[in-house]
């Protein structure tokens, strides 16, 4: 098979530029979603879709979007993307790759003169991490048409809402007009992305990439449990409303519900736990907690989340505690197109790249496109199977054969 072959050097160049906004003390990487440090990388990669030939707009969710026509402006576009926002002291990989493999693509399309009839879009989808406004893959969400008006008056950590944070983005982004976004089935042919594991599945096999099979669905809740302050030195512990050590137990029984199937890839975090009022000396009146579930299996998962549910119920009547359970995203699993998986394996056997086919843990702005286009997804090996650290890492010749297989079968498509 002849290849028309991608420059790595650009990508890497690209990667390193790209490094540099929002960049931390230990070398992360910190670009909330619609802050000051996303706008100047938007600027950045704006500058590199017009260079690659795309022509270059937003929509009203945030979404950074370039088209390349194809002979037929009338086709659906085959569409390439991921995100460039970042969780808080991140690394420079996530999302980040899939977004320059698709500029890449369309630079080497460009560079060669190559003819095609579908147009090309490529996409960096606004806020897929949720760091801002602890609720993500909100721009392919809204692409989707899974936006309400009360998801945009979510708020940050300054109470800033995201319905303001959008229009204050600039670009001509109007959040009041973000029905005029929506994009329906049949109006986009296949959505590709490229995206670091984020696990050490392929390292510790020695693949340098690997083929998405589907999707875990990932269940984002938030918990309050309530108790009653009291001074720290004068309550005797027997007679306490402490709703931090009620938290404390209903975090163990997390653990315990997601390791009883080993077998099973269910797996459960509290990333966040916030105190109130929160002092040294003050028994605590309430505790906040986040709760992330996520499964392949949908059944599975809820099964997780209502025993999870029980034991706030138990632990709270037993302590004399309340509680608030609130759901602030929940996503079933998604497959990816059995005939994406089946063109990706083809073209990586006639690239000589073995790649296996593999479950994803993480979610990604994919599983929403999925509603409305066929997905496909390809992963690189990342060291140690770190993401979401300033340790993350991904070697450039991985993330370049991963570009090349995209490369190579969207243009079996276009």
């Amino acid at each position: 098979m002849k290849t028309v072959t991608i420059s790595k050097e650009r990508i890497k160049l690209h990667i390193e530029q790209l490094g540099e906004i929002g960049k931390t003390v230990d070398n992360g990487v910190q670009r909330l979603a619609l802050s000051n440090e996303d706008r100047e990388a938007t600027i950045l990669v704006s500058e590199w879709m017009r260079e690659s030939g795309l022509t270059v707009r937003h929509d009203h969710f945030g979404n950074l979007i370039g088209r390349k026509e194809g002979q037929n402006p009338f086709l659906p576009p085959v569409m390439i993307g991921s995100h460039i926002d970042s969780v808080r002291n991140g690394g420079k990989f996530d999302g980040v790759i899939g977004v320059l493999a698709g500029i890449e693509i369309v630079h080497t399309l460009s560079e060669q003169s190559i003819v095609h009839d579908h147009p090309i879009e490529v996409v960096a989808f606004c806020e897929e991490e949720g760091s801002r406004f602890n609720d993500g893959l909100f721009g392919s969400r809204g692409m989707v048409g899974k936006i309400k008006y009360q998801d945009l008056q979510k708020v940050d950590d300054n109470q800033v809402t995201r319905y303001d944070a959008l229009k204050n983005f600039g670009f001509g982004i109007n959040p009041d007009l973000i029905e005029q976004s929506v994009r329906n089935k049949g109006e986009i042919k296949q959505y590709y992305e490229l995206h670091i594991e984020q696990g050490p599945f392929l390292e510790t096999k020695e693949y340098p990439i690997g083929i998405v099979s589907g999707i875990a669905g990932p269940s984002w809740c938030k918990v309050r449990i309530i108790g009653e302050a009291g001074h720290a030195g004068t309550v005797p512990m027997s007679l306490r409303r402490d709703p931090m050590v009620g938290t404390a137990e209903i975090i163990q029984e997390v653990e315990r519900l997601c390791m009883n199937d080993p077998e099973a890839p269910t797996v459960g975090t509290v990333g966040i736990i916030s105190a109130f009022p929160g002092g040294t000396n003050i028994i605590p009146e309430s505790i906040e907690f986040t709760l992330d579930i996520r499964d392949i299996d949908l059944d599975r998962r809820n099964h997780v989340i209502g025993k999870i549910e029980e034991k706030i119920i138990q632990v709270c009547r037993t302590r004399g505690l309340g509680y608030e359970f609130e759901k602030n995203m929940v996503a079933a699993p998604v497959m990816c197109s059995e005939s994406l998986i089946q063109s990706l394996t083809e073209t990586s056997m006639e690239l000589g790249i073995e790649a296996p086919v593999m479950v994803s843990g993480a979610g990604h702005d994919a599983m929403f496109l999925a509603e409305i286009t066929e997905i496909g997804m390809v992963f690189v090996r990342c060291r140690n199977g770190i993401s979401h650290n300033p340790k993350e890492w991904a070697e450039i010749e991985d993330i370049a054969a991963g570009t090349n297989l995209l490369f190579e079968t969207v243009l079996k498509h276009i």
